[in-house]
């Protein structure tokens, strides 16, 4: 069986959108398009990660709109970059999308429903790796399909945007099994699913009268 593994560039925010170049992505009014670079670009930490993800075989899992992006830049750059845009044409890109518009970058297929993921990742091939497509992380979480999540996080706030952990994703516990700090600030912590949240309390097991009345309040709707 396959693996997914998803690896995010975020903020110390939460926020992910738009990373890579200042026309990427400014839907929803966002101002920060580009913000990666300044911080990431050159960074040791972030260097090794992505090597080591994109040396190997893989396949892409895609939103549409970050299948959009890619498409539009992949497969036309030259210099450094030519060899990692020659690796992603090669690849298998599964687009997330119930959109009929024509996948025109070679050797992509469409996927309509997270069960169609969940069959893909029983199915045979090598491990399958989100870039962007922040819609896709709450749908995949709530299915159980998120085997490892790397989350390269920048020194940077940027108050608004599409988010990792965006409206739906549900409560769960995650394991760090591996993580790197750079010198500049970004930090590289890898995660994999470990069960349900547990809850527990450092409150005093006999309570005060005023821990008693503020109590009572929230449940009355007057804190």
């Amino acid at each position: 069986m396959r693996k997914i593994i998803g690896a995010a560039f975020v903020s110390l925010d939460g926020v992910m959108q738009a990373p890579g170049g200042t026309t990427e992505d400014p839907t929803g009014g966002f101002k920060y398009s580009g913000w990666l670079p300044p911080v990431g670009d050159g960074d040791e930490a972030i260097g090794k990660t992505i090597g080591e993800l994109f040396n190997g075989s893989f396949d892409l899992l895609l939103g549409r709109r970050t299948y959009d992006i890619f498409a539009a830049f992949w497969p036309y750059v030259e210099g450094n970059e030519k060899p990692m845009g020659e690796i992603f044409d090669r690849v298998r890109k599964y687009v997330v999308t119930r959109g009929e518009k024509p996948l025109t970058w070679q050797n992509s297929e469409r996927v309509t429903s997270i069960e169609a993921i969940a069959r893909v990742k029983h199915g045979d091939g090598p491990d399958l790796i989100i870039q962007g497509s922040s819609t896709l992380y709450p749908q995949l979480l709530v299915a159980g399909l998120i085997d490892r999540l790397i989350l390269m996080t920048s020194p940077v706030v940027l108050g608004s945007g599409k988010r990792l952990f965006g409206e739906h994703t549900p409560g769960c516990a995650l394991r760090m099994v591996d993580h790197m700090v750079s010198a500049r600030g970004n930090i590289v912590a890898t995660y994999e699913p470990a069960g349900a949240v547990e809850t527990g309390s450092f409150a005093s097991p006999v309570p005060s009268e005023a821990e008693i009345a503020r109590r009572k309040a929230m449940a009355d709707g007057t804190w």
